[in-house]
Order: C-alpha cells, then sequence, then structure tokens
C-alpha cells in the first residue's frame, strides 16, 4: 500500500468538511469576486431592502476594502462602514455578523488558481474557507512523510509572488502533512516558524492529526469565535496576532467564571507565556457584557517601563499611563459610559482611600465590578488589595500568575494565591510552554566559590553559611568577578545576549560594580537599584545615592547621555532598553528586573545571592524567552548552592516529581550527541573537499542535514565552560570544521542564487540555520531592532541614538547589512527626525524602502534609455529564480554592440545588486 498523497489528503479533508461547508467551485480570482458578491449581498439583506449591489456600487465596495494592507483589511472584519449607493444614500455594511453566527455563510473551495503577471508563474492553493464569500482561511497541505514547514515556506512564497486582492483578507493559515497540523496569524510581515502553534484541548494535550483538527478547530463557529474574539489587532506594530490554545481556554474559563457565577479565581500560566495578553484579552471581551458594569485591569506601576507600556497599547491605543495622578483614573471611574479601564495597583489604591473621591466609588458599591490583576503573585499580599476590596464590595477577583504562593511559598501574613482569588481555573506550567517551544528550558551550572571538599548536593557546605564576612570577601568576589568575564562571551554567543548579575544586597552589587572596573575589562556592564533616602551609614563608606550617582556617571560617559540620580527613572528606562537591544553586556541587579522584566536578548543570569520558590523561578526565567536557534536555553550560573532550592521550585511549580522537563541535559550527554553526529557527517563526506563530490541534489540535501544537526548541537556546547573542541574531539579538529562549514555556505549561496528554479528544488525547503554559522552580531537584525526602539518624543536623545546607530552599522562586516548601510542611514536623516510619534517606524521603513527602490530603478532606466517596468520585471524575476536573461536585456537597448553590451553588463549587475539590498 503506497502512502496517502497530497491529493487524497486534500480530498479527504474536504469531504470531511463539505457537512458543515458548503462546496462552491472557485478556479480563479474571478470566481471569488463573484461568489464574493453573491454573499455579501446575502448578509447585508436588510441593510440592502432587498436591491443588491449595482456594479458602480459593488466597485466602490472593492474600492472601499481592497489594495489594503493585511492589518488594514482585518481592521474591517470587526467594523461596520459606510458605502454610497447610487443615490447618494449612505449604508452601513458589514463583512461578518458577529452576533449572530448563524447569518454567515460558510464555504469551502480547493485548487484556486492565481497568475502572476510579474513571475508568469500561476499558483494553485490548496483548500480555502470562505466566510461570506471571503477567504479568510488558507490549507496548505504536504503528503505525509513530509516536513510541514515544506507548506510554511510554500506559503512564504505565495504570500511574496501571489497574494493579493480579496486574498489580503487571510487572517488565519493552517499547514499540515495528514499527522502534524498547526495554524498561525496571517500578517504585513515575514512570519516567523516559531509563531506556528499545534492546536490543543484544554488539558493542553495537543491535537496533531488532520481530521481531528479539522473537528475541533475548523468547526465553522468556532472559527469565527477564533477570527473576531481570538486575533488581536497590533496598531502599534500593524500586525496581527493569533492567540494559543491555552490562552482562549483561559479566556473562556474565566469570562465563564465571571458571567455564571459571583466568584473569582487565578489563572496559572507560566512566566514568559503571554500572560498579560491573556487577561487583556479577557477584559476586552468582558467588556462587551451589558451585565458588567466596570471591568479594571490592574497591573503594577514597577512593571511599567516605556516599552511594557507601549506593549499594552497595542491591544488598546492610549489605555495606560505610568504616573501617579488619580484624577483621570477617578474621571474614569464616575464616568458610567467607560467600562473598561487599565490602571496601577498603586493608583487605584490611593484613589480608593481619596475621600473626595468616595461618591464615585460608592454608586459601583452594589454593581457587577470586574478587577483582573496582572502579575497577581507579587502586587496583591497588602493593603492595597484591602482598600480596593472595601471600595468595591461586590467585585469579582481574578488574578494571572506564573508563580502562584502555595503553603511552601505563601506570604508573610501566611496566605497563599488561593487564599485571595479562590480557586484555579486554568493551569499552563512551565514543563508544557518548554514542551510547546513558548519558552526555553534551563542550563544551571554552580560554581564552587569556597575550598575545602564540596558536594553541590549538599546544602550545608554553602547554602547555610549566611555569615557576612564569608559571603563578602573581596577575594571571592574578585573570584567571581574574573570567572565571569572569562565565560562571558561563551554565555552569551560571543555577545549576541546580555545577561543580569542578581547579588544579595547593595552592598555587594557597589563592591562588584568597581571589582569589574578595576579588572578593567572591555566587557558593557552598569549596575541599578533603589535607596532608601535616610539609610543607616554605620560601617559605610558613602552613601548609597552617591554610589549610584556615580555608576549613572560612568553610564553617561558610555553612551553619551546625561542622567543622574534626580533623574533615575528615565536612566532605569533607557537602561531597560539598552539590555533589549543588547546595547549592553551585563547589568548588576540586587531585585530590580528579576520579576516581570522581559528581554529576548538576555540569555544568562549569574546569581550570588539565595533564591527559592517563586523568586527563584521569577529570577531564572529572565533568561527563557524564546530568540532565534541560537540562543536554546536559559543560561543560570549559580555562586551559591541553590541545588536543593532549584529542583525543589522546579517541582513545585511543574507540578510534578521530574525536574528533566525543565533542565536541559548536562554537558555529557551533549558530548555525545556531538561525537555520533560528526559521525554521521563523515558517512556523507569524508573530508571537506569531498562534498564537491555531492552532484546530486539528494546528496547534498544528505550534507546540509548532517552538517545543519552538526552546527545546532555545537551551538549548544559552546554554552559550557567544559566544552574545548581541540581536546575532546577526535574525529575532526577546528580547521576541519570550519572548512565543512565554507561547503555549506557554498550550497546555499549556489541555491540562492546559481540554481534554476524553473523546477522545483528539494533543497528549497530546508532551513538552512545559518544564524547558526555566522560569527558577526551586528547585523541587520540587530539594526533594525536599535531603530524599532528608538526615542520617539525627546529630539536630543533621538540624534544621539541616532549617531549610535550609525557606528554600530560601520563596525559591521556583515555582508547583507553592508548593502543596505546608506539606504538606512539616508533613513535615519531624512525620516526619523520627522516621523510622528506615534506613527510606526516598520511602516515607515517599508514605505521609505519602497520609495527609494522606485527611484533606484526609475534613475537606473532613464540613465541608459529603458523602460522602469521592464527593469522592475527582470528584478522580480531574478529573485524569484536566480536567473537573469542577458538576451532579453539586450533587445531592449537600441545601441552598437558595444554599447549594447556594456549597458547589459551594468543592467545585470544593477539587477543582482538591487536584489541584494531590498530583498
Amino acid at each position: 500500500m503506497y502512502p496517502q498523497s497530497e491529493n487524497e489528503l486534500e480530498k479527504e479533508l474536504i469531504q470531511q468538511l463539505s457537512s458543515q461547508y458548503k462546496k462552491v467551485k472557485s478556479s480563479n480570482a474571478d470566481d471569488l469576486f463573484i461568489n464574493f458578491r453573491k454573499q455579501i449581498n446575502k448578509l447585508n439583506q436588510e441593510t440592502l431592502n432587498g436591491k443588491d449591489l449595482s456594479d458602480k456600487e459593488f466597485d466602490r465596495l472593492l474600492t472601499k476594502i481592497g489594495g489594503k494592507s493585511i492589518h488594514q483589511s482585518a481592521k474591517f472584519l470587526h467594523d461596520k462602514f459606510t458605502i454610497e449607493r447610487d443615490d447618494s444614500s449612505q449604508i452601513y455594511f458589514k463583512l461578518l455578523d458577529t452576533e449572530n453566527f448563524s447569518n454567515n455563510t460558510f464555504q469551502i473551495t480547493h485548487q484556486i488558481k492565481v497568475h502572476n503577471a510579474t513571475t508568469k508563474n500561476d499558483a494553485r492553493y490548496d483548500v480555502t474557507l470562505l466566510i461570506n464569500g471571503l477567504p479568510l482561511v488558507q490549507i496548505e497541505l504536504k503528503k505525509r512523510g513530509q516536513d510541514i514547514k515544506k507548506a510554511f515556506n510554500q506559503i512564504n512564497r505565495y504570500k511574496i509572488h501571489s497574494y493579493c486582492n480579496l486574498f489580503r483578507f487571510i487572517q488565519i493559515f493552517v499547514i499540515s502533512n495528514g499527522v502534524d497540523t498547526k495554524y498561525y496569524a496571517n500578517s504585513d510581515y515575514n512570519p516567523l516558524y516559531s509563531l506556528t502553534f499545534f492546536w490543543t484541548d484544554e488539558h493542553n494535550k495537543r491535537i496533531t492529526k488532520l481530521a481531528d483538527f479539522a473537528q475541533s478547530f475548523l468547526n465553522p463557529n468556532h472559527l469565527l469565535d477564533m477570527i473576531y474574539n481570538y486575533m488581536i489587532i497590533n496598531d502599534t506594530d500593524k500586525n496581527l496576532m493569533i492567540m494559543r490554545p491555552y490562552q482562549v481556554y483561559a479566556t473562556q474559563k474565566l469570562i465563564q467564571q465571571a458571567l455564571n457565577t459571583n466568584e473569582g479565581g487565578y489563572i496559572w500560566h507560566t512566566t514568559g507565556s503571554g500572560k498579560t495578553l491573556t487577561s487583556f484579552k479577557c477584559g476586552q471581551l468582558l467588556a462587551k457584557q451589558p451585565s458588567i458594569k466596570k471591568i479594571l485591569f490592574v497591573v503594577d506601576r514597577s512593571d511599567l517601563d516605556r516599552q511594557t507600556t507601549q506593549e499594552f497599547n497595542k491591544f488598546e491605543a492610549n489605555s495606560i499611563d505610568a504616573t501617579d495622578n488619580t484624577a483621570i483614573l477617578a474621571k474614569q471611574i464616575k464616568d458610567e459610559h467607560t467600562n473598561f479601564i487599565v490602571t496601577t495597583i498603586q493608583k487605584l489604591a490611593k484613589a480608593t482611600t481619596t475621600p473626595r473621591y468616595n461618591d464615585y466609588f460608592a454608586k459601583y458599591a452594589q454593581e457587577k465590578v470586574i478587577i483582573i490583576f496582572d502579575e497577581c503573585h507579587r502586587s496583591t499580599f497588602g493593603k492595597q488589595l484591602t482598600n480596593i476590596k472595601k471600595a468595591f464590595t461586590k467585585a469579582q477577583i481574578f488574578g494571572f500568575t506564573g508563580t502562584p504562593r502555595f503553603i511552601e511559598n505563601k506570604s508573610q501574613d501566611n496566605r497563599t494565591t488561593a487564599d485571595i482569588f479562590g480557586k484555579c481555573l486554568h493551569t499552563y506550567l512551565i514543563k508544557d510552554a518548554i514542551f510547546d517551544h513558548n519558552v526555553l528550558g534551563f542550563n544551571v551550572e554552580y560554581i564552587k566559590t569556597f575550598e575545602g571538599k564540596y558536594d553541590p548536593f549538599d546544602d550545608t557546605k554553602v547554602e547555610n553559611i549566611d555569615k557576612e564576612e564569608v559571603f563578602s570577601e573581596p577575594k571571592r568576589l574578585q573570584l567571581i568577578a574574573q570567572h565571569i568575564i572569562d565565560n562571558h562571551d561563551r554565555k552569551t554567543n560571543n555577545r549576541r545576549y546580555n545577561a543580569l548579575f542578581a547579588v544579595a544586597n547593595i552592598k555587594t552589587l557597589i563592591a562588584y560594580y568597581n571589582i569589574f572596573k578595576e579588572l578593567n575589562t572591555d566587557l558593557r556592564i552598569s549596575a541599578i537599584f533603589t535607596y532608601e533616602e535616610n539609610e543607616d551609614l554605620e560601617f559605610k563608606q558613602e552613601h548609597s545615592k552617591d554610589s549610584l550617582e556615580k555608576i549613572i556617571t560612568d553610564y553617561n560617559k558610555m553612551y553619551n547621555t546625561n542622567y543622574h540620580v534626580t533623574t533615575f527613572p528615565a536612566f532605569a528606562s533607557d537602561l531597560m532598553k539598552k539590555i533589549k537591544t543588547a546595547q549592553i553586556d551585563i547589568v548588576i541587579v540586587v531585585g530590580m528586573m528579576l520579576t516581570g522584566f522581559d528581554a529576548k536578548v538576555l540569555n544568562t543570569l549569574y546569581v550570588d545571592k539565595n533564591l527559592e520558590y517563586h523568586n527563584l523561578l521569577q529570577a531564572y526565567s529572565r533568561t527563557n524567552r524564546v530568540e532565534h536557534t541560537t540562543k536554546p536555553f536559559g543560561n543560570i550560573v549559580c555562586y551559591r548552592n541553590l541545588k536543593t532550592k532549584t529542583d525543589d521550585a522546579i517541582r513545585l511549580f511543574s507540578q510534578t516529581s521530574n525536574i528533566d522537563d525543565v533542565l536541559v541535559k548536562d554537558f555529557d550527554y551533549y558530548l555525545n550527541q556531538f561525537r555520533e553526529k560528526i559521525k554521521t557527517l563523515l558517512s556523507v563526506a569524508s573530508k571537506p573537499e569531498y562534498v564537491d563530490d555531492l552532484i546530486t541534489e539528494k546528496e547534498q540535501k544528505e550534507f546540509v542535514l548532517a552538517f545543519r544537526d552538526l552546527i545546532k548541537t555545537k551551538n549548544v556546547l559552546n554554552n559550557f565552560t567544559e566544552f574545548d573542541f581541540d581536546k575532546q574531539i577526535q574525529d575532526i579538529n577546528i580547521q576541519d570544521f570550519e572548512d565543512y562549514k565554507s561547503k555549506y555556505f557554498l550550497i546555499h549561496e549556489n541555491l540562492k542564487y546559481s540554481y534554476d528554479k524553473t523546477k522545483t528544488s528539494i533543497l528549497d525547503d530546508i532551513d538552512f540555520c545559518i544564524e547558526l554559522v555566522a560569527t558577526d552580531n551586528i547585523n541587520l537584525d540587530y539594526i533594525m531592532n536599535l531603530i524599532h526602539n528608538i526615542e520617539r518624543h525627546d529630539k536630543t536623545k533621538q540624534q544621539t541614538e541616532v549617531q549610535q546607530i550609525k557606528t554600530e552599522l560601520n563596525r559591521s562586516g556583515n555582508q547583507k547589512l553592508r548593502y543596505k548601510i546608506d539606504l538606512i542611514e539616508k533613513f535615519l536623516d531624512e525620516v526619523i527626525p520627522n516621523l510622528n510619534p506615534d506613527s510606526s517606524i516598520d511602516d515607515a521603513f517599508k514605505n521609505f524602502e519602497d520609495e527609494q527602490q522606485q527611484q533606484e530603478i526609475k534613475n537606473f532606466a532613464t540613465e541608459y534609455d529603458l523602460e522602469p517596468a521592464f527593469i522592475a520585471e527582470q528584478i522580480q524575476e531574478y529573485n524569484y529564480s536566480g536567473l537573469t536573461n542577458r538576451m532579453d536585456i539586450a533587445s531592449k537597448i537600441n545601441k552598437g554592440y558595444s554599447q549594447k553590451k556594456t549597458i547589459t553588463n551594468k543592467a545585470i549587475d544593477f539587477i543582482k545588486e538591487h536584489v541584494a539590498k531590498y530583498f
């Protein structure tokens, strides 16, 4: 029996869905428009008073909704909008009926053919789900046994060359090989494979088979629910997001509890799993319920750095400010029409104890009020919550946390999270998130800092020695500081990533900071802490405030800034921004940033303080945000014996006795794995030069996959201080490895620029993981991240940051980036200074890049008397196929033989350079 083909899989899916979706024949884009017109008239028949749209009216509709970005198209699905009829009257029109799902028409079609005039290629889309004639879900299939990432890559090619017109309305992509099935949101940007998700049941059990996924996820009512309620239209980044299954189930559980009971509850979703998005979505959906008078979404002010505030405003524009002013909050409380309020616990608690606002709160004393606390394990164990409860006596209180308080880690007043909020409504534990690749595991090292016999499993040796003179001994601190300097590059992939250094107290922080200065390292190191104005100065040489001032002065010299202690919030915000954009290497902290601070480029935590339970896991979790393949796990380097505390915390917050789900394998495991992968590589090509003898694509694919697996394991080993390639690897030496790498690059480059893509290459869909073998961390992603986070309000600070970016640009040896240096510098000089602070930098750069691209084409064409459209067509062809058509180009040049040859060569060079620069 043969494996099921892609065609058979497609037929099986259509047959399964045909009971819920009406089959419709749409051979091409024209058929799709005809069907859309019919269905949209049907949906709006009441508004149209039985008179369907005329040709002109339908054209107006297409003009209104067509030619927009994916982000803008999505917004049309959520709102009614006006259309002018031929008699000049205005009517409200809708694309979806979100109040009565049964009024919508669900259809299924397949193999729609779309022709791309630029590339002269036809694309055929596997299965398309239509709602009211709009293609909102696109399903791409691969036959059983193939990697579903091939379907993902195919969609990306379609996005470049053929998804247009009504296909701009696609909200969700589904990819499957029958056995594994994933979904993800459409986007105006290149989607990341890391943002493709498996669907699950409410107990986090994956639903991977296409037939099961279709029954669960593609059920029409569920699908429309996902599109309308569980997608996020991000207005800041002009992007679409879709919620993961555990976020959907948690939201549903909380809403059911809020609407059907008078009780509260809490959601336990591990750190890094997107709790803020989930909790915010709960608030937004509850705000649509007329029975609820107020929804208050409450955050801790200490979490609100500038970027975090921007994150909230992505979900709802201008939703939050970090000031202490309670006047706006009081006005929102008083206003009966403002039912969704975002505020800080500090501001809310202050308002509830301000006598002049008593009447505002009194009017809601007996009303249904919902209060949702983000990160409730920190902010709700104290008097502030008590005051808030007194003001809203009937309030239902919900909390979100990644590390709940249990009996083992109860609060100082002996309370647990359940004591305050009630029962746990939904869980998504760290072991679940690691399994789903939503967060990373931890690689924990315990470093001996005391002489004598040492057993990392014995708590009595180090952990319980709490004598200040032992832990703060200068020789010990210097030993640790030197160890950090010696190993930091290895831990952070040659400073592509950065680190926090958590220490016990301010005195030790200052001592460490001074030691690092004395050691005269080229690492960019700073520190941050909050001080007491009236601290006890006995046995101290200077006030902590003075020490902080010196640290800030050093920071100003390093970054050409002008902060001081009196502008501490601005300094703290800028420092956090530097961490998030990898512009600083190590920041020494006592407590700040060990909870609630997220930075994907932070991958290492050095620890010289005692931690346990929620504090330990929160601190460790600063390092485990998913980024690229160059970040395989979060590195934890402990200079105290936290082995038992680490294991206890992982067991508690994973609800399991198996800590291996969270901690990565040991060094010996990966070393043995590396040796085995070397043997596999040598079986394909026993010497680097033999790679040239691999003629067929099948042979080249074997080499690519073998070397790719090797570099992935080497990337993991590079994080271990024990790893020594020359001493521990016998079968090849480091020079051999580098030579194999060169051959790997060569195959990759040949595929990009030389292969005849008129036929399908089996290498096309391989993820080469080039980032793992690239050595220059000042690449295009790094620079664009700096530009994305550039200061928008302070022009003086903006100019400083622009100059810093230019300096970084000129330090880079990255070839792809070098093509764009002039373009980026021009953008920084001409666009950034005049850009509205609320505008999207991504959109601005894309528009600028498009304008420059068209201008360059026009200038070149004018200079050599060619048609700009012809040059643009040749550029698209080369970008798609990697081929230039010399004869075709020469035929358009009306010159003598010598000039024709010269201009043809210039045109080919221009086309290749243009693609390298803009694509």
